[in-house]
């Protein structure tokens, strides 16, 4: 055979691999899904039945290519094709060239791959294609069955990251980038080097989604590996750019690229997971990022942790490294669990944020959701870490002046609360709550919890099955007395905090109290960050009475020190005459005022438009040196930034920005802000862009 040139059908096989998006000059190409290629002859081949006899194809991946690991394979061209095997058929022949359709296993290796005809005398590299998982192919681990979810969760760049607190939901934007021609091979190039630096633990095939998984996690944050993004969880940003900069995991990954694949900055929660769930994603496995609110961080698989106030209601740090976060964000991705029983297929928790384990420090997951909300924790992929995080009970101890702890009375706190993540083709917030756990005080529930605690018998008899450390009974609250603290769970920038306590006295007698009310800021991971305000009042409570106060906190106290994600821990320190302590706590997020986005009506492509971005300034003084970022795909080529004259005091400043739009159908506008006084502030506002 003389070959004269192979046509890969680019455009056509990407077309029907929903890849197009990826590249329109490479092959990308899903597992388990028939591709066509044309062979252009130099001469004509007149007797092809004899030549297709001695003639196959091999592919090949990874530095070392094997038969018996499954990274290379040789089949004849005959008919029909073989589903489960590399196999190839002739589609259509002539003189001058030969159609072949060639098929890849389901649980074909993902990686690139290249693709060679073998004929008597002569082998001929016909090209080169990648290879990556395929949602659409039911004999793939990752098949998705409704295309509406697939669009979501393995082709839709745009996302919505939720933070805040579990009464006051934040919505931030987030690009994914996965289809970007870039990120392909930015994503191979880590699977790859996390492969080698965890060879000597075992083989990483790649036609497990499970083991992409794990290895992808464990090359984002774990100090193990020291991956793309320096872990920042507990504390204030290390060096590099702070995690509410970012705007898009695309940035992230290039920058680690370009620094020979060492950590570009700090890595809190909701970045890893960002980041993870864009390269899973760009492989083809189903991926989407989850928040849950008041999370037992670093519990080891205890169902208690601790917090700890001294008697003014001032948040100690302690020792342990276990905590409630704020809320936590880690991602799920889709598959079939052949290593597992089948009913644990489905939604997986993976989680790339670092966690204290029994062995140290490492990532978690993929765990099965059904195995989480049903309490099975004897189930592999750390279930046990997952299910403390969400269902441990939280005693608040109260350190007094000789350094004994007492137990705050009405301060225990139950755990994992309000599940969210971005609505399938909508900017909506849909809650998964359902799906980690029954509803609360269900039988259910107790049930679920039941079989938990029981594992505790099997720690102290050395059972390998007992993952959970002992919790102790909840405390019981006494009925003499009786404190609510009431704050909006959300505030503007600039707002005074108002606040209100309620005091009541249940017992048969007088009671003389002291009230202490504080406001403190804390870093989402629990971790106190400055002390704002404090005020302390002495009651004379008359026997089943309620006395109320109204206090306010000024903006002024608090706007010098409240951390990257603007929280505060509102505390109501009670202390009766019998030494009894009352406590009671609300976290509130104070928002900015958002930026405004307004489009016109009616928008074409490839037609020139306008867009309105719109800053209102809700503080007393000047906002000066403002910068504001926009980024679009499909709207603009690349980020653009705009520079502000001062803002003053309750005023707007509108910015006009020209553009062309290149693309049809809903496209999103991110706008961010930095100034002096306000920093990272996003907005976005998504817009149909008509075919032209």
């Amino acid at each position: 055979l003389s070959i004269k040139k192979c046509d890969l059908k680019i455009t056509t096989n990407n077309s029907n691999h929903h890849t197009e998006e990826i590249s329109t000059e490479r092959l990308m190409l899903r597992r388990g899904q028939p591709f066509t290629i044309t062979v252009h002859f130099s001469s004509p081949v007149h007797s092809y039945l004899q030549q297709l006899k001695k003639t196959s194809l091999t592919v090949q991946t990874g530095p070392h290519p094997s038969k018996a690991d499954g990274t290379q394979a040789e089949f004849p061209i005959c008919s029909p094709a073989e589903p489960r095997q590399w196999s190839a058929a002739l589609e259509e022949q002539d003189p001058w060239f030969w159609t072949i359709s060639v098929n890849s296993p389901a649980r074909a290796h993902i990686g690139h791959y290249t693709l060679t005809l073998r004929a008597p005398g002569a082998d001929c590299h016909l090209g080169s294609f990648t290879l990556l998982f395929n949602p659409w192919c039911q004999g793939d681990e990752v098949f998705l069955p409704n295309e509406a979810q697939r669009q979501e969760y393995v082709l839709n760049q745009e996302g919505v990251i939720y933070r805040g607190t579990e009464n006051a939901v934040l919505a931030q934007p987030w690009d994914f980038g996965q289809l970007e021609e870039d990120i392909v091979d930015i994503c191979f190039t880590l699977l790859a080097v996390g492969e080698r630096r965890q060879r000597d633990k075992g083989s990483a095939p790649r036609q497990s989604p499970v083991s992409v998984c794990r290895t992808v996690a464990a090359m984002l944050a774990c100090d193990e590996f020291r991956g793309v993004l320096s872990a920042g969880g507990t504390g204030p940003c290390c060096a590099g750019t702070a995690p509410p900069a970012w705007l898009g995991s695309r940035a992230i990954l290039q920058r680690w690229l370009a620094a020979q694949c060492k950590p570009v900055g700090s890595g809190q929660c909701w970045v890893l997971a960002a980041v993870l769930c864009s390269v899973l994603r760009c492989l083809g496995i189903p991926t989407r990022v989850v928040t849950g609110f008041t999370w037992a961080h670093n519990t080891n698989s205890s169902l208690s942790v601790d917090e700890y106030y001294d008697e003014d209601g001032t948040m100690l740090t302690r020792d342990s490294s276990a905590r409630v976060w704020t809320f936590h964000v880690w991602t799920e991705c889709w598959m079939a669990r052949a290593d597992l029983s089948p009913e644990y297929s489905g939604w997986q928790a993976l989680d790339a944020t670092c966690q204290v384990k029994d062995k140290g420090l490492s990532f978690c997951g993929p765990a099965p959701v059904k195995a989480i909300k049903e309490g099975d924790t004897e189930v592999d992929y750390d279930v046990c870490n997952f299910f403390a995080a969400i269902n441990a009970k939280c005693q608040v101890w109260i350190q007094t002046a000789d350094d004994t702890l007492k137990p705050a009375l009405g301060g225990t706190k139950y755990l994992g609360n309000n599940f969210s993540t971005k609505g399938v083709g909508s900017e909506r917030c849909e809650d998964v709550t359902h799906r980690y756990k029954y509803p609360e005080g269900s039988l259910q529930e107790k049930e679920v919890l039941g079989k938990a605690y029981r594992k505790t018998k099997q720690v102290q008899t050395g059972s390998s099955e007992a993952e959970f450390s002992s919790i102790p009974p909840a405390h019981e609250d006494p009925v003499n007395l009786f404190i609510q603290l009431q704050a909006k769970s959300c505030l503007l920038l600039g707002q005074d905090i108002p606040l209100s306590v309620t005091v009541s006295n249940h017992s048969g007698a007088e009671k003389v109290a002291q009230l202490v009310v504080r406001a403190q800021s804390v870093h989402y991971s629990g971790v106190p960050i400055a002390q704002l305000w404090k005020e302390e009042f002495h009651l004379t409570l008359r026997s089943n009475e309620a006395s109320s106060l109204q206090v306010s906190v000024p903006y002024s106290l608090y706007r010098g020190e409240m951390g990257e994600n603007k929280l505060l821990r509102l505390t109501a320190m009670l202390r009766d005459e019998d030494s009894s302590m009352y406590l009671a706590q609300e976290e509130i997020s104070v928002s900015e005022s958002p930026l405004t986005i307004e489009f016109p009506e009616a928008m074409v492509q490839y037609q020139p438009s306008t867009a309105k971005i719109s800053l209102l300034n809700p503080l007393t003084e000047p906002l000066e040196k403002c910068v504001v970022a926009v980024t679009g795909r499909g709207l603009f080529y690349r980020q653009r930034k705009y520079r502000l004259g001062p803002v003053q005091p309750n005023s707007t400043q509108e910015l006009q920005i020209l553009f062309t739009p290149t693309q049809a159908g809903p496209r999103r506008l991110t706008a961010q802000l930095t100034c002096l006084q306000l920093h990272n502030l996003n907005s976005c506002k998504t817009v149909n862009i008509a075919a032209a």
